[in-house]
């Protein structure tokens, strides 16, 4: 048969991460013997016999007629909640399909795009060592299982020709057998992420030990989603301080419980108590922002938290005020200045005790 991929995400805004599960059915089916290409273009459906479609974000666009062809199918979170149905297990254990999305990047760089945007396509082996999290977060769709188990062996998707390794494990450090995947991992000599975060709320010391020995490429990335765990998370930052002086991040999400001047302060308290353990924050804003009066404000504290250069360098405050120096026009302030004074006016105690804070002087690990 002649076979046809669409990853919808790509084809509708772009994503930098290729679709693993796209990349197993064209594996699989390679081996069958079967033609496979990755569609690029939507015109080009009448020329195939089967055609797979998948998406991971619910607002990327799809021809939804597509889908009342029998000859297609569909799966990915931007389809159904729990991500559809499983994949048959010899496809879900097939040697990903690295060479899927050749044709399409290489067509990209070559008219202009900087290659390390398809760094993800081009460098990384990519797959799960383990599935499932039992934490059911209200806004995280991974709930079809209820505990962490081995998935994968390493050599399972691992590409001895591409020099790093990143993974997909939805809570690594809920798996009892952690250890054994950090010692596969050491085993390929290449250096891995883990592109999900890890949960900072489980890290024992054992864990920082090891993690902080591994061959780890970036920043170690933990998240710090609820105000309520504020005491839970810097007793695991300072376990994490004690062995592991690497560069660490902690998602921050915003939006999402409240929407109201409780959730900028929450936002802020979070951010302040990451700079005293020398982690970054990175600001991710739930989509319901949109709605709340401080969307403005929640958008300049992310662009000021989720560029480093900034965060590490100036309070919120001085980077308004950078950003007022370079406004080009005199007749108005610019967006992040404006809406800086509009808070402040509004709500000068909260303004005072946070608005000032500033990285360097708070982080008690430099």
């Amino acid at each position: 048969m002649r076979i046809g991929i669409i990853d919808a995400d790509l084809l509708d805004k772009g994503t930098r991460h290729p679709n693993l599960a796209l990349m197993k059915i064209s594996g699989y089916n390679k081996e069958q013997g079967h033609d496979v290409q990755l569609i690029e273009n939507y015109s080009e459906v009448d020329s195939y016999d089967q055609i797979y479609v998948s998406k991971v974000f619910t607002g990327s666009s799809f021809p939804a007629e597509l889908l009342n062809r029998s000859n297609v199918r569909r799966g990915g979170t931007g389809f159904y909640k729990n991500g559809g149905r499983s994949l048959p297990k010899a496809v879900e254990h097939h040697m990903p399909d690295y060479d899927l999305y050749t044709s399409f990047v290489t067509k990209k760089i070559e008219s202009g795009t900087k290659r390390s945007y398809y760094a993800d396509y081009l460098d990384f082996s990519i797959g799960f060592t383990t599935r499932g999290c039992f934490r059911k977060c209200p806004f995280c769709v991974n709930k079809k299982y209820d505990h962490a188990f081995r998935h994968s062996q390493v050599s399972d998707f691992l590409d001895e020709d591409r020099p790093y390794i990143y993974l997909w494990d939805d809570n690594f450090l809920a798996f009892a057998g952690w250890r054994d995947i950090l010692e596969e991992l050491a085993a390929t000599g290449k250096s891995f992420q883990f592109r999900q975060g890890l949960d900072v709320r489980l890290l024992r010391s054992d864990h920082a030990e090891a993690l902080a020995k591994t061959k780890y490429k970036g920043d170690f990335i933990f998240a710090f989603d609820h105000i309520e765990e504020k005491s839970e998370i810097e007793k695991h930052l300072k376990i994490w301080r004690e062995n592991s002086s690497r560069g660490t991040r902690l998602y921050v999400l915003c939006g999402y419980y409240s929407l109201g001047v409780d959730e900028v302060e929450s936002a802020f308290i979070r951010i302040e108590t990451l700079m005293r353990y020398g982690c970054l924050p990175y600001v991710m804003r739930y989509n319901k922002c949109e709605k709340s009066q401080f969307m403005s404000l929640f958008t300049q504290i992310a662009r000021w938290c989720n560029q480093p250069q900034f965060f590490k360098k100036m309070s919120f405050r001085e980077y308004c005020e950078a950003n007022e120096y370079y406004h080009k026009s005199k007749d108005k302030y610019c967006m992040a200045y404006q809406t800086m004074l509009d808070f402040e006016t509004s709500y000068p105690e909260i303004a005072k005790r946070y608005f000032d804070l500033k990285y360097e002087n708070l982080n008690q690990y430099k």
